[in-house]
């Protein structure tokens, strides 16, 4: 994991020169447009048992989990894109996927990882776990800013689909990682969200994932889709 370590650390530097800006003008958007407070703060499971307090831009209205559950969602965390919940700011943020850049923090201190399984809610992890099991291999790695699953759409993802990608590329990263993995996943994410490039497939993220990885090389079992399919149980 030393070389998948590395390749955050000198990613996030080196874009530094990019993100910073990007912050700092995205953080005084929010500041004019809805006042304080700028981010977004929830504690989130990075790992097994491994809660952090996550940030993140404030796309929403002040106290949106507050809100009628009728309007926020059972998780409060998948929201469509023309919600009442989001305010102007967030809806454009939320377009141009900017509002987990301050997690780019998190990767420089060693708490999440550019490419993962996005953290969740100790109430989400609980669901996922009561429908489908144990759900640790998802987090053979830390948590991270984007995965396979980013490169579909949530939307387009049903729960199983969703735990098989990030369980897959947790194997993969973990018993055969390439830099060329977390590479092309970050790359496709940048040009997918920059309307570049189209959205994959579910099959065509787990290819990706099996195709750059060398799992098949070191004899590793990849783990075995869910048996329950449900698009009941919201994952941010």
């Amino acid at each position: 994991m030393g070389f998948k370590r590395t390749f955050d650390l000198v990613v996030a530097s080196l874009a530094a020169i990019v993100w910073l800006p990007v912050v700092a003008v995205a953080g005084l958007m929010v500041l004019v447009a809805s006042g304080r407070p700028i981010f977004y703060r929830s504690e989130r499971l990075v790992g097994v048992r491994r809660p952090i307090e996550m940030v993140k831009f404030r796309v929403m209205v002040r106290n949106a989990h507050r809100i009628d559950a009728s309007r926020a969602g059972d998780h409060f965390l998948n929201h469509p894109a023309d919600s009442p919940l989001y305010t102007r700011v967030g809806r454009l943020l939320e377009r141009w996927g900017i509002t987990e850049i301050p997690q780019l923090f998190h990767v420089l201190s060693g708490k999440m990882s550019i490419v993962g399984a996005r953290p969740l809610t100790a109430a989400v992890d609980a669901a996922l776990r009561q429908q489908y099991g144990p759900v640790d291999q998802r987090f053979g790695t830390p948590a991270g800013l984007t995965g396979p699953p980013q490169l579909v759409g949530r939307d387009e993802l049903s729960a199983d689909e969703r735990l098989h990608l990030e369980a897959t590329y947790c194997q993969t990263a973990r018993h055969g990682y390439r830099l060329r993995l977390d590479f092309l996943i970050l790359l496709y994410t940048v040009l997918i969200v920059l309307h570049v490039k189209k959205p994959l497939t579910y099959q065509g993220a787990l290819d990706l994932v099996q195709r750059c990885g060398a799992t098949k090389a070191t004899g590793v079992a990849l783990p075995a889709r869910p048996e329950l399919s449900t698009r009941s149980i919201p994952v941010d």
